[in-house]
């Protein structure tokens, strides 16, 4: 069961607000997708994110296949009693981790061969087996095998990249159907790297071969702004407006007004939460590094406008403490935080494109954000160095 609906068209450019129905629970769109890649949104619980309004988390084809397995966790009974995770759970396909891992991998047109960072050990993946390992899994909407073209190659290479991407979508769509019992959806991704003609065709030739929804890859690799903009308003003019577009690995407030205001209803980035291990805390009123000497005896809560359980009981002070004393809790609490500014910033988001004033939303958030940006400081305590430094 997979449905996908606009309810409201904004008045002013491409926002719109939807609703996507899975037999797991409705997700009102847009919306943010934490990133849970081993099966664990990073220091949160699965009621916590209940409790801070996660409707869909996403989880890690590759990471889950090499550590515990597909098949233990089907024996288990699939990701979600794995996880006590009731809601919906999009998996990505691993296309990005390959992206990542160029130094351990092959590619070819049967799939891509690669070394695990875990232990060495050679892996083999295809569009086949891609989609097998998210049958185990259970996903609610999974994702097809793709390649992510690094910025900077040249036409050539991303043509073939493309060419290459396609064919295995049309791969996973085949392995698909072949098991498809109405449980899951598979949407298809969309390369084409930061050419405009290839953005237009891989939108031209993904849309066509007609998937409940469509993502948009390739543009959250460090590439400019401006690209970006322009690569995404190419693909979203081509994609169908009967179904949602997702853009992969986006995840700042100024990204989701952009991209919303081209009409894009999904996004993941592990953003917030790897910010809050290292004490970088996301407010209405800018960013925040809590680890700032100006916090040592602050008596406030991070934001007086956030209801979240960090705000509701603790000093910005603690805050700070904690994150010096490098305690646990202080990734919790961070997280916590962090976690619940996205998913209400994109709740009210929705409400402001319902009530026709998304632009003035957009507007005025952005200049809240230029004008508190949180500056570093003098922050450290004397014999102490920083902790928070990890990159998951």
């Amino acid at each position: 069961m997979f449905q996908f609906e606009v309810l409201k068209r904004g008045a002013e450019k491409g926002a719109r607000r939807g609703r996507i129905k899975t037999a797991r629970g409705t997700i009102e769109t847009p919306v943010f997708m934490p990133v849970g890649t081993q099966a664990t949104v990073k220091a949160m619980t699965p009621e916590e994110l209940r409790e801070v309004g996660a409707q869909i988390i996403l989880s890690n084809t590759f990471h889950l296949y090499l550590r515990p397995g597909d098949e233990l966790i089907a024996r288990l009974g699939g990701l979600h009693h794995f996880m006590a995770w009731d809601r919906p759970i999009l998996t990505d396909s691993g296309g990005f981790q390959v992206f990542s891992l160029a130094d351990l991998r092959k590619i070819n047109d049967e799939g891509v061969e690669f070394r695990s960072p875990l232990d060495g050990s050679k892996h083999i993946l295809t569009p086949e087996k891609v989609v097998r390992i998210q049958r185990n899994l259970g996903s609610d909407i999974m994702m097809p095998l793709d390649e992510c073209p690094a910025p900077g190659v040249d036409h050539e290479y991303t043509r073939k990249s493309m060419n290459l991407t396609l064919s295995w979508l049309q791969r996973c769509k085949d392995e698909f159907q072949s098991g498809d019992d109405g449980t899951q959806t598979l949407f298809g991704i969309c390369q084409g790297g930061f050419f405009e003609d290839l953005r237009r065709e891989s939108a031209e030739r993904t849309a066509e071969m007609d998937l409940p929804g469509y993502s948009i890859g390739g543009l959250s690799v460090g590439e400019d702004r401006d690209k970006t903009r322009s690569m995404l308003e190419i693909s979203c003019s081509i994609l169908p407006e009967d179904r949602p577009r997702y853009l992969m690995g986006v995840g700042t407030p100024e990204d989701f007004l952009m991209a919303v205001e081209r009409g894009v209803d999904m996004f993941d980035c592990v953003l917030p939460t790897r910010n809050a291990r290292n004490g970088f805390l996301l407010t209405d009123e800018g960013p925040m590094r809590i680890r700032n000497a100006c916090y040592r005896d602050d008596p406030r809560p991070v934001s007086e406008s956030c209801a979240c359980y960090a705000c509701r009981n603790f000093s910005r002070a603690y805050l700070r403490h904690l994150y010096y004393a490098k305690e646990i809790l202080s990734s919790r609490l961070n997280t916590i935080h962090n976690l619940h500014f996205m998913l209400d910033f994109m709740r009210r988001l929705r409400e402001a494109i319902e009530q026709d004033r998304f632009m003035e939303f957009a507007r005025d958030s952005r200049e809240r954000w230029r004008e508190n940006a949180d500056e570093p400081s003098d922050s450290g305590e004397p014999g102490e160095a920083e902790s928070g430094t990890d990159t998951n």
